[in-house]
């Protein structure tokens, strides 16, 4: 199938621009089978009914009253999943990750169609003031944003250390018919000792909309304010 109509291109364009085509169909293959293995994965570990704080859903209630919610109680409904995308806030991470809020920008915008099919959370050791106010500067409406600051949750599930050293992760859970929750998956940025910078990269498309360009990422990092 010919990709465009344009004229003057090149034998060698033409040539190197079907190898290119060739490999993107394999790559999507290749997720596709990455995705089937995935959701085959058997039941995973029963995990502890984790205790947040939660804020109003309204974010101008500014430090209103909090409450506790359990991991248990972030299912809306039987037959969901949970995903949480645990935020790099709170104890040594005394700054919100810019790399975190650029993905979590992109949550907020697409939220309400993930809400069709699954359950999405924003998880961050700061304290519930911290985390609600920094929600407020990037106009994040659409989230419910939980602190884990005194519970073992991130530490359990890999996103922070011993010391409070706090990292970027994602997380899926499942609740069965009696209530009990298990975890499915997670996933860091750090694959292998090679790859220990790109493992969550498809949680956002800014990385994919700039590897279409010529110059590519390069050493581009996101930041809270351009």
């Amino acid at each position: 199938m010919r990709q465009t109509n344009l004229t003057g291109e090149s034998a060698g364009y033409v040539s190197a621009r079907e190898e290119l085509r060739q490999a993107e169909i394999e790559l999507m293959r290749h997720r596709e089978r990455v995705a089937a293995l995935r959701r085959a994965l058997p039941p995973g570990p029963v995990v502890d009914d984790y205790v947040f704080q939660e804020g109003p859903a309204d974010l101008r209630a500014g430090d209103a009253p909090e409450r506790t919610v359990r991991l248990g109680e972030l299912f809306t409904g039987p037959g969901r999943d949970l995903i949480v995308y645990h935020l790099m806030y709170g104890k040594k991470q005394t700054e919100p990750c810019p790399m975190c809020t650029m993905w979590i920008d992109g949550f907020d915008a697409v939220a309400q169609h993930v809400a069709r099919n699954a359950d999405l959370v924003i998880v961050a050791a700061a304290g519930l003031p911290a985390l609600r106010a920094h929600a407020r500067d990037r106009n994040w409406t659409n989230l419910r944003l939980l602190s884990a600051g005194s519970s073992t949750f991130k530490y359990d599930l890999g996103s922070e250390d011993a010391e409070g050293v706090q990292d970027s992760t994602v997380s899926v859970f499942t609740r069965d018919d009696d209530g009990q929750v298990r975890h499915v998956y997670s996933a860091h940025p750090r694959m292998a000792d090679d790859i220990d910078q790109r493992g969550i990269d498809l949680l956002s498309p800014v990385w994919h909309l700039l590897d279409l360009t010529p110059r590519g990422r390069g050493d581009w990092f996101a930041a809270l304010r351009y």
